[in-house]
């Protein structure tokens, strides 16, 4: 791990990869990659990326369409940004071989819920497979990029001084050790593990969100977590997610009676907005199942062609097929998980947070595009459209440093505190599937901060935790023994939960309507006067002006 770098990009899912990408070629840069490259949250997306390329579609369109389901938080001139900048980005990505299908000669485009014209571009059901999959050879083949993998980022390095950015902790092949460097980006993707029912894989810890707020960063919006409709809800399997493209393409939601009651509670069926759809399964199953935790109802694609199924959805196929279930003949159990997170560290246009030389894209950050709830397949354009701003980046001097003793201590990690620490694990994503999911309430909801402060003050006193926070830049750690480092990620990764889990309980808390991707069962309407931002700032809540 050098010391030093010009550029230090943490996270490598579509974000990262593309932004590392735009990055000058001269510069020497350093991409963490928290597990292996192509594990990330941007790898699992199937429906596809959204873009107004056909000529019965336009820009306007697309703005229209992702303001209506922001539901009046989002931010007008970063929607105009991504929309406009949509079909050159698309353009990029082909070049550089990303293989979208097509019909004849033109891309095939699919429609999906809350868009008023077909504009998602897929391969296949493997659309985010396809991207990272083109963007991490295109990585791999760059000289003055350097990946590091599995490595994770601890901490941010802030100047004393100046309070600048300088760098980071990370944690790689059995070390702590802190790199310097011009500027850092955050690309770390979401925090669906925060929930018991998610979609995303296990990287996803809000890493990113969670060290920019204990740096002191601006947050925005941490209440609005997205619950996709429909995740396979099987005995023993994942909560694997089947694409909106599904029920773009005709599926139906059914009940236990066959019954397509999703229009019970919309007009639009199963191509209402994610959060809709969401809260009717949760409503309907709460009038109809015994046991709403394992409960589920049913996607039905038999309605769809079976060629068009075998051609659009094959890895849904293989996956279904894997747990015994034919698609073709047979409907899909399914009900929601959590999926997408809106909020995170406030960026200006140009990705600038309000930390001095750190940088924050995709979903780590809250660029204001997906307002209180994000319309289908414009998050990896989010991911593609900002990255590429990293190509008009300046590139600072160091600020100089004084005093800065480097030396290494070792650290040994007893078996009775790796124990503690995986039961806290267990522990955080259960309260806040229970308390903070699809519908919240007050009570709940400070019962939930309250047993959240517990735990965090329990952390706190590990004499683990006391040993790791007291270490001075410079200090580098090296573990005693090399198996102790999926502990010590295991540490990381539960500080970092439990940090958003109290940012996203007192943020629902705080917020007294429901909107979007937040729903309180005590405050069932939206009410004009919070059509404002929820900011965080060093514990402290507040609410944008209106307008901001």
């Amino acid at each position: 791990m050098p010391a030093e770098l010009d550029v230090l990009v943490v996270g490598a899912g579509a974000a990262g990869l593309y932004a590392t990408l735009c990055i000058p070629d001269t510069w020497r840069v350093g991409l963490l990659s928290k597990d292996t490259l192509q594990v990330s949250a941007s790898d699992w997306a199937q429906g596809g990326i959204a873009a107004a390329v056909d000529p019965n579609d336009s820009p306007e369109l697309h703005f229209a369409d992702t303001l209506r389901a922001g539901a009046g938080l989002c931010e007008p001139e970063a929607v105009q940004f991504l929309v406009d900048n949509a079909a050159t980005c698309i353009k990029s990505l082909v070049n550089m071989g990303v293989g979208f299908d097509r019909s004849g000669d033109k891309l095939a485009l699919t429609l999906e819920a809350a868009h008023s014209r077909p504009r998602v571009l897929h391969a296949a059901d493997t659309t985010g497979r396809a991207m990272v999959s083109t963007l991490t050879e295109q990585v791999l083949g760059r000289e003055n990029i350097e990946v590091f993998a599995p490595a994770l980022a601890l901490s941010l390095w802030l100047h004393p001084e100046t309070h600048r950015c300088q760098g980071a902790s990370v944690l790689y092949q059995g070390e702590i050790t802190w790199i310097r460097a011009k500027v850092v980006v955050l690309a770390t993707g979401g925090g669906g593990q925060v929930y018991a029912q998610t979609t995303n894989p296990a990287v996803s810890t809000g890493d990113g969100v969670a060290i920019a707020y204990r740096a002191g960063a601006l947050l925005r919006d941490l209440e609005f977590f997205q619950f996709h409709p429909t995740a396979l809800t099987y005995p023993g399997a994942p909560r694997f997610l089947i694409s909106e493209a599904v029920r773009g393409e005709g599926a139906h939601l059914v009940d236990s009676q066959g019954k397509r009651f999703v229009f019970d509670y919309h007009p639009a069926g199963e191509l209402a907005p994610r959060d809709v759809v969401s809260r009717a399964i949760f409503s309907h199953l709460q009038k109809t199942a015994t046991d709403i935790a394992t409960a589920n109802v049913w996607l039905d694609l038999r309605p769809i062609p079976p060629d068009k199924i075998r051609q659009r959805f094959p890895n849904i196929i293989r996956v279904c097929q894997h747990w015994g279930i034919d698609i073709l003949t047979e409907p899909i159990p399914v009900a929601p998980a959590a999926h997408y997170w809106m909020g995170g560290i406030v960026t200006d246009l140009m990705n600038h947070t309000s930390i001095s030389r750190l940088y924050a894209i995709g979903e780590t950050a809250s660029t204001g595009v997906h307002g209180a709830n994000r319309l289908a397949s414009n998050s990896l354009l989010e991911c593609i459209v900002f990255g590429a701003r990293l190509s008009q980046i300046e590139l600072p001097d160091f600020d100089p440093v004084s005093n800065l003793q480097v030396e290494t201590v070792s650290l040994e990690i007893p078996i009775e505190v790796q124990d503690k620490i995986s039961v806290l694990r267990q522990q955080i994503p259960r309260l806040m599937w229970q308390s903070a999911g699809i519908s919240r309430e007050k009570e709940v909801l400070d019962q939930a901060i309250a047993q959240v402060e517990i735990w965090q003050s329990e952390f706190e006193q590990l004499p683990l935790t006391q040993k790791l926070q007291a270490i001075a830049p410079g200090t580098n750690i090296k573990l005693t023994a090399l198996e102790d480092e999926p502990a010590l990620r295991n540490w990381a990764e539960t500080y970092n939960l439990l940090t958003i889990a109290q940012l996203i309980l007192k943020s629902a808390e705080f917020r007294i309507e429901s909107r979007g991707g937040h729903y309180r069962s005590d405050f069932p309407q939206v009410q004009s006067e919070w059509e404002v931002h929820t900011l965080v700032e060093k514990g402290e809540w507040s609410r944008s002006s209106r307008g901001k």
